[in-house]
């Protein structure tokens, strides 16, 4: 029995996610230069031949690997919940998607700062444009909320903050002390102690080789 055409758009889509995350992954352990199309076809589990048909080489797959990575960094929605609570809940997806994925977040920060693949973020950046202003502005009627005298600013120094810790953890690895620094931007924004510790991946001291801060050990 043939397949419909939403079963053929469903397998199209399941394969194409595949393919997005195995190319993460690969990226993230060895880089957009050493990563090979074999080798995401392997770990997504399908012909490379289906990854030459739905992306137009190597550059065409990083575009879509930060065009799924901005979709997600931007996509955040919340409901009727206080600024305080928004903020808190800002804090925490951002630290917990700087511990989850490393790979990817190692893999975006090199190809922003590469001479090579500068311009393929820049491109994903500006595609993505539409999201990271309206986070932006999302973000800036938290602060308008909670009395900021300039919210704009506050947005831009928050964000720059949030950056750096995943700069740093992408960097540092687990040996980052996240939940450290999310005390002290609690403390920073005046919203009290964490209830409850982050549910962070457990410590791998053998992926690690660099320690960042032993003064501020993980709970």
């Amino acid at each position: 029995m043939s397949r419909s055409a939403e079963q053929n758009r469903d397998a199209r889509e399941r394969s194409q996610t595949a393919i997005i995350e195995a190319a993460f992954a690969v990226f993230g352990e060895k880089g957009y230069h050493e990563a090979s199309l074999a080798e995401i076809a392997r770990r997504a589990g399908v012909a490379q031949g289906l990854v030459s048909y739905y992306f137009d080489g190597k550059e065409h797959l990083v575009g879509a690997v930060l065009d799924a990575y901005f979709a997600k960094m931007t996509g955040v929605a919340f409901g009727d919940e206080s600024a305080d609570d928004r903020l808190r809940l800002i804090i925490d997806m951002s630290l917990i998607t700087a511990d989850q994925a490393m790979p990817q977040q190692r893999i975006t920060l090199g190809l922003s700062i590469l001479p090579a693949t500068h311009r393929l973020y820049a491109d994903a950046e500006q595609r993505g444009l539409d999201g990271v202003l309206a986070a932006g502005a999302m973000m800036q009627d938290l602060f308008r909320e909670r009395g900021a005298a300039d919210p704009a600013l506050e947005e831009i120094m928050l964000r720059s903050v949030l950056e750096g810790v995943i700069v740093k953890r992408a960097v540092y690895g687990q040996t980052y002390p996240l939940q450290a620094a999310r005390r002290w931007l609690h403390d920073m924004y005046g919203l009290g102690e964490p209830a409850h510790p982050l549910p962070l991946v457990a410590s791998d001291a053998a992926e690690v080789a660099l320690r960042a801060v032993d003064a501020y050990p993980e709970d």
